[in-house]
């Protein structure tokens, strides 16, 4: 279904250069990131009063990569991943004549859409938790399938530099935004279970009848032309059309992904919180790179960066950053930070979406009924 070799090959070939750096200069921002991210440790555990559940939780591997390494990483994790979705696909190919050659042509083609995906997002992400990290894979770290922390360096000097800010505050400023997901996974155990389970149950409903699929994406495709480009009112339509994702999903699966929406915009919004209210105590310029930052994420790269964006789903990213920290500030305001730990107590006190809208939902049903 996918040739992963043929993913990495094609992300890799178009892939982006990074930012021109002497090797003595690249030497040491690595060395200063790694020692941004032991130092961002204290820093985060400290304020959200968040610990590893034990010793071993608390030790998963931070690791400083370029663009290619992080193409390798998240293959490496897709793979992982995706593993059960294409055992069942090559199971019914295997009954159908000719199914596996069509498999086979079939697996280099979305090989070569998957590594034309990650070439696009190669040179846009600064820093990723690697939940799900297969292990002994492309990489080190995650020797037992844990998480890992990914820093990718290019990335976070090529803003920097077109931020103009400073490049060692904005350096510890991404890694406290990073850190705080590595404590999110290492000090709440069943985490990573609960994310893999829902993620599992939404590939289960998944339709592999590849005439169902077309159809869906023939749709897909229809709904997101729906628009004429170039008039006063395209912007607007266009944000009011879903995204790609959205429109191949079963009504289960709509189901879940809202449940996972809700967890990924607590998760991202608690790593905003986090990264702002560690700020001003570490980070000296801190107003300068969140609001040069802020207008950098709202004003994207161009109109073809906003359309694959919104092709993807990748739009709803930015929100989930808004909402989940509207959601985490609001909380702690009402009920203190040892009040909003409670949401990491089991997933029935994760927020649901309408909760992550509505944050006096989630406390009234959290707090005032257990109280």
């Amino acid at each position: 279904m996918v040739d992963w070799n043929l993913a990495v090959t094609t992300a890799t070939r178009l892939g982006r250069p990074g930012p021109e750096v002497s090797r003595e200069e690249a030497r040491g921002i690595v060395a200063e990131l790694r020692r941004h991210a032991k130092v961002s440790e204290e820093h985060v555990r400290a304020f959200t009063r968040l610990a590893p559940a034990d010793a071993e939780a608390g030790d998963t591997p931070v690791l400083v990569v370029d663009r290619p390494g992080w193409v390798r990483a998240n293959v490496a994790g897709f793979r992982e991943l995706l593993s059960p979705l294409l055992g069942k696909v090559a199971e019914r190919r295997a009954g159908v004549p000719g199914g596996a050659v069509l498999g086979a042509v079939g697996g280099k083609v979305t090989g070569v859409e998957v590594g034309m995906l990650l070439s696009f997002l190669s040179s846009r992400v600064l820093g990723q938790y690697e939940t799900f990290a297969p292990a002994g894979r492309d990489l080190p770290g995650g020797a037992d399938g844990g998480g890992r922390l990914l820093l990718v360096a290019p990335n976070i000097v090529h803003v920097e530099r077109e931020l103009e800010v400073d490049p060692h505050d904005f350096r510890l400023w991404v890694c406290l935004h990073e850190e705080t997901h590595r404590t999110q996974f290492t000090a709440v155990p069943w985490l990573r279970d609960h994310l893999r389970m829902e993620i599992q149950s939404f590939l289960e409903q998944t339709d592999i009848d590849p005439s169902t699929l077309v159809e869906r994406l023939r749709e897909a495709v229809q709904s997101l032309a729906g628009g004429r480009s170039g008039e006063s009112g395209a912007a607007d339509e266009a944000e009011e059309r879903p995204g790609l994702v959205e429109l191949v999903q079963t009504p289960a699966q709509r189901e879940v992904l809202g449940r996972l929406t809700a967890v990924m915009s607590l998760l991202e919004g608690h790593a905003d919180y986090v990264m702002d209210g560690v700020g001003p105590q570490v980070v000296p310029t801190v107003t300068e790179i969140r609001e040069k930052f802020q207008k950098r994420r709202a004003a994207g790269a161009g109109r073809l960066d906003l359309a694959l964006r919104k092709l993807l789903g990748l739009d709803a990213k930015l929100r989930q950053y808004r909402d989940g920290e509207r959601f985490v500030r609001t909380v702690v305001d009402e009920v203190g930070m040892e009040g909003f730990n409670r949401v990491w107590t089991s997933p029935n006190t994760l927020p649901t979406k309408a909760e992550i809208a509505d944050p006096a939902e989630w406390i009234a049903r959290v707090h005032r009924k257990a109280d």
